[in-house]
């Protein structure tokens, strides 16, 4: 197969995501958001570059947020939400987090392909996203993609979503964010 062909098998994996998840936990999760005091935003590896570029997008729309581990990250209180990025739902440390935040009266959110992950059971609410697990050696291939890479893309692309979605609630455009765009680079 050609580079151009993976491309576009790439592409139609994602679509056939985007139609699998669910707009009522979509929906929740937008609307939990715009309750929250301050977002929290986690995840590991790639799954957490996702998250850390959620985060950037829910500061330019004048959104208190937070990336956890971060040094000017301030602690965690009732009335704030912990949005975790983990295709298992199983991640030691994330799990930690989630622990952590439960004790502390905050809302979880889980963005996950396993909702009834040690993660998940502990979120107020979860968003079930299509994808495969890294060891994909257990079952069969949901995905030509390597390792986790269908969750993590789809996990950008539903988080841009919510992104637009909280947008058009604001009422705000891609020139009423740009005003909090970085500008000592």
């Amino acid at each position: 197969m050609q580079t151009n062909q993976y491309l576009s098998k790439i592409l139609d994996e994602l679509s056939q995501a985007a139609g699998r998840i669910s707009d009522i936990e979509a929906e929740a999760f937008v609307q939990h958001i715009m309750e929250a005091n301050r977002i929290y935003a986690a995840g590991a590896g790639r799954s957490g570059l996702m998250m850390r570029a959620f985060a950037m997008r829910l500061m330019h729309l004048g959104i208190e947020t937070y990336v956890v581990g971060e040094t000017v990250t301030p602690g965690l209180a009732a009335g704030d939400m912990l949005i975790i990025g983990s295709g298992s739902g199983e991640t030691k440390s994330l799990l930690s987090m989630a622990q952590k935040a439960h004790s502390l009266h905050a809302t979880i959110a889980s963005v996950t392909i396993f909702p009834e992950s040690s993660i998940g059971k502990l979120s107020r609410l979860t968003v079930s996203l299509p994808g495969a697990p890294k060891d994909q050696s257990q079952q069969e291939a949901v995905t030509i993609q390597p390792m986790g890479s269908l969750y993590e893309q789809t996990l950008f692309l539903f988080l841009d979503a919510v992104i637009l979605r909280l947008m058009d609630i604001r009422g705000l455009d891609s020139q009423a964010m740009y005003h909090r765009h970085a500008n000592l680079e």
